[in-house]
């Protein structure tokens, strides 16, 4: 939601228009935003709008400051929106006021005047603490820019934070050039800062020179009487927006002749976009409101009337000119207002993104995956609850959902496989919990259907998922395990892969990147390379179980692995599960194993490939163990042989078995250091802080040792 909050003196109106009321109203009509703009204001406009509009109604009252009254108005009324994004035009002393009050919102502010001229932004402390509060400052002109800058430091020139949208208006069709009238319209307050005194001087000799040209001049000034009387000159006061677009149409040339900086200048720029030929002064913001038009560097009665003469009677180059004016105007409403809509929508999406400290510091996170608690404990250590640990060390709140374990649990007659009870539970606890982050692992059993429907009722929350499982298109379930991938990946934020997403070809890149297997300090315990071992070389597999017992028969490609391996390597004891009629192990019984053993087979089945491990390569190197892996996994790419054990096939596996087994010096250094660097760069806090910072976006600064 969007919140704008005018001065309270702006009359906001259609028909009467300032020029911050139109610019606020004409963008705001037509911003993709529409429905979720609402604006404030103060005014005694009767209608109703086109858009969303607050009236905010003040009482007169002595010895109340106003503005202050008329902002903790708005802080009242806007409870009700929710607003992230708070725009504030043209008072800098409302950012202020709203800062202290409200907390956790992105403030835009846009100046439609000389920012040294206001109240909020005239000293260099008020504009760096702007600069502090405000996520946008947009100025309708390069020059207010440039003097909001006045005496800043040089690294606040090129801040992303400063931006200059122009103002806008509505492009006519190029055919009234056709029926213009021979008129020279005057729009502003008839006073000296717009020149109004030299034009007024200056219309009389040329309409006495030329009696078939009428002057136009549309504005009131009570406090300057400025008369001009003559019979081709009609003073029509303040017209409503409408009415002065309809001159416009049939006027030949424009003068705006500001004596005062115009910030910007909408006089000019709306006869620009009707194709008049157009005078202006070089003051300010006006000559960025016109790309062809005749510019007084000085401004004199002698000099507007030179210009004014040339114009008339040089009739191809006014026509010219009306014409250039109108073929090179592109200020329109929609241009300016896609601008705005583009920083809008950047600035939504680090909201839908919590890019805030505040908010990163405390998500809500749903994990969903399976926690195997019908199990019994068998798996307390899987990958599940180790990036769960991560999470939680990270300071964030973590809700487990396990899918599988649902399913088993709330089966029925009414429902046999438990997959409605499932979602049910799964939108309640959404419904309950408001996650900012839903991170699935391996849940097979929530269709991409239900996750796109939760995006829907859920637009802010980001979406991904963690798949560990082989991914070589050679290798065993490659088919089955892509499509598991694929089921969700356009309905997800990003995925997560212990492979390299460079070594397939099916995914998004953007989209798709690698997380090492995490270790974690409260499962890896054990420090083997401290003590004598009296088994050399350990390996387990669970590939081929049912309720965990293997199933009779089964195997795997390894297991011909493993027996050419013990059959060239004698004289080492081998210590496998798993294979050949050897029940796998699990739970406590799985460590006190493997805290008898020197090195840890880290053997994948299927052809190796980058980067890809089982969650056994955490137990191994996290417990100093020295790990034995292949060398075609690219692991070398984050660690030296001095921490790994990196063979090329069978045969040179075997030699460095018996080189290391009877060296235990050289097995103690190799585990001891493999250890220290998988749990320094490898930890599961590491790779908790990686999902979040890809789930949201965030470019942090951190070095990851697996990702540049």
């Amino acid at each position: 939601m969007i919140g704008i909050l005018l001065p309270y003196k702006e009359n906001f109106s259609p028909e009467y228009p300032g020029a911050v009321s139109l610019f606020v109203y004409e963008t705001s009509k037509i911003s993709k935003f529409r429905k979720k703009i609402t604006v404030f204001g103060n005014t005694d406009y009767k209608k109703k709008f086109k858009i969303k509009y607050e009236n905010i109604t003040l009482k007169n009252r002595l010895f109340t400051s106003q503005t202050k009254t008329y902002v903790n108005r708005f802080i009242e009324l806007q409870k009700k929106y929710n607003f992230s994004i708070i725009e504030v035009h043209n008072r800098p002393s409302y950012i202020n006021i709203l800062s202290n009050k409200l907390k956790n919102k992105i403030f835009s502010l846009y100046f439609h005047n000389d920012p040294l001229s206001m109240d909020g932004s005239k000293t260099i402390t008020d504009r760096k603490k702007l600069l502090k509060i405000c996520h946008k400052i947009i100025f309708n002109s390069n020059w207010s820019k440039k003097r909001f800058l006045e005496g800043l430091e040089n690294k606040f020139v090129n801040s992303d934070k400063l931006v200059v949208f122009f103002q806008s208006a509505k492009k006519n069709d190029f055919r009234i050039i056709k029926n213009k009238k021979k008129w020279i319209t005057f729009v502003g307050k008839l006073n000296r800062a717009k020149g109004y005194d030299v034009f007024s001087k200056a219309i009389v000799k040329i309409l006495n020179k030329y009696p078939d040209w009428k002057a136009k001049i549309i504005g009131d000034e009570k406090r300057e009487k400025i008369r001009l009387n003559h019979n081709n000159a009609d003073v029509l006061g303040f017209l409503n927006h409408e009415r002065t677009l309809e001159i416009f149409k049939k006027t030949s040339i424009a003068v705006a002749c500001s004596r005062w900086e115009e910030p910007f200048g909408r006089t000019s720029l709306e006869a620009s976009a009707n194709g008049c030929a157009v005078i202006i002064t070089n003051k300010g913001g006006l000559p960025e409101t016109v790309t062809n038009a005749k510019i007084l560097e000085n401004l004199s009665v002698k000099n507007l009337v030179l210009n004014l003469n040339s114009l008339i009677k040089n009739v191809p180059l006014r026509k010219k000119l009306q014409n250039s004016s109108l073929k090179n105007f592109y200020l329109t409403h929609s241009y300016v207002t896609k601008k705005i809509d583009e920083y809008r929508s950047d600035k939504l999406n680090i909201i839908n993104k919590f890019y805030t400290k505040k908010k990163l510091s405390n998500l809500r996170i749903l994990h969903i995956t399976n926690f195997n608690e019908r199990l019994d404990g068998r798996l307390f250590f899987n990958t599940g609850r180790r990036i769960n640990n991560g999470f939680i060390r990270l300071g964030h709140s973590v809700l487990g959902f396990s899918d599988r374990d649902i399913q088993k649990y709330y089966k029925s007659i009414k429902d046999i496989k438990g997959a409605k009870t499932l979602n049910d539970k799964l939108k309640k606890t959404c419904y309950n919990y408001k996650p900012d982050l839903i991170m699935l692992g391996h849940a097979d059993l929530i269709s991409a259907d239900q996750i796109a429907e939760l995006r829907e009722d859920y637009p802010n929350t980001r979406f991904g998922q963690w798949f560990l499982d082989p991914l070589n298109k050679f290798g065993p379930d490659y088919e089955r395990n892509k499509n598991r991938i694929l089921d969700k990946f356009k309905v997800v934020d990003t995925t997560f892969l212990t492979t390299s997403p460079d070594a397939l070809g099916f995914l998004d890149k953007d989209k798709s990147f690698f997380i090492p297997n995490p270790s974690d300090k409260s499962f890896e315990i054990l420090n083997n390379y401290k003590k004598s071992c009296n088994v050399d070389v350990f390996f387990a597999l669970s590939h081929g179980v049912h309720r965990g017992v293997l199933k009779s028969g089964k195997t795997d490609d390894r297991v011909n692995f493993i027996k050419r391996l013990k059959d060239i390597t004698p004289n080492v004891k081998f210590d496998l599960y798993g294979l050949d009629k050897v029940q796998p192990i699990w739970a406590d019984h799985y460590f006190k194993t493997i805290s008898n053993a020197k090195m840890g087979l880290n053997l994948s089945r299927g052809q190796a490939i980058k980067y890809y491990s089982s969650d056994r390569i955490t137990q191994i190197v996290g417990n100093g163990l020295v790990c034995l892996i292949d060398e075609r996994t690219q692991y070398r790419n984050f660690f030296n042989d001095k921490e790994m054990v990196f063979y090329k096939n069978v045969s040179d596996l075997s030699e460095k078995i018996l080189k290391i087994s009877n060296d235990d010096k050289i097995r103690k250094s190799i585990a001891k250091k493999g250890k220290e660097k998988y749990m320094k760069h490898f930890n599961s806090n590491l790779v908790a802080q990686f999902i979040i910072n890809k789930s949201f976006d965030i470019n942090k600064k951190d070095k990851y040792l697996w990702s540049n």
